[in-house]
């Protein structure tokens, strides 16, 4: 498959396991969820048929990881990032004394005013390393990163969880927790 086609499939995946699946006729299933089988033929119903070799193909060559299959590779979800209401099932995790955040500079009055906040999210998205949130910040404008004390949160009773592909889930980063 071509580079061209698998951004079509994962950008048509990220769509409807993330922000809407009743688009394909879809209902999300605990933790986000949804058979192969019927991913398959609702993406065939509606005149954009995917093959279980390209979905395999796209699962593992996102660079970004956003979807991942259960272990018996009968399910599919996206891993993190939906608008839609979705329980994916996280266990909390105890977070690295340090994440970062990519944001654009224009966004910082409001954060340093309200915090980080998930926005049409459901949690805040925090990264392990400044390079990736440098590339996150980078598609939203001028970038810059913020330092999360991640560890200095959790002490203080702040959630966190991991998804699939690594990228740290919370609730909501209050401003006292932000360093640029």
């Amino acid at each position: 498959m071509n580079e061209k086609h698998r951004t079509r499939v994962s950008k048509r995946l990220s769509r409807h396991l993330r922000h809407d699946p009743a688009g394909l006729g879809l209902t999300l299933a605990p933790g986000g969820w949804v058979t192969v089988a019927e991913l398959l033929a609702a993406l065939a119903r509606h005149r954009f048929p995917v093959s279980r070799a390209e979905l395999d193909e796209v699962v593992a060559n996102c660079a970004k990881q956003r979807f991942a299959f259960d272990e018996t590779r009968t399910l599919i979800r996206a891993s993190q990032g939906h608008s839609v209401s979705v329980d994916l099932e996280l266990s909390d995790a105890v977070p690295p004394e340090i994440l970062f955040h990519g944001t654009a500079t224009r966004f910082l009055p409001s954060i340093w005013a309200e915090g980080l906040r998930p926005m049409k999210r459901h949690a805040v998205h925090l990264s392990a390393t400044r390079e990736t949130a440098w590339k996150v910040g980078s598609r939203h404008g001028k970038p810059v990163v913020l330092t999360v004390a991640a560890g200095e949160m959790a002490a203080c009773g702040h959630a966190f969880q991991v998804s699939d592909n690594g990228v740290w889930l919370t609730s909501a980063v209050p401003a006292e927790f932000l360093a640029e």
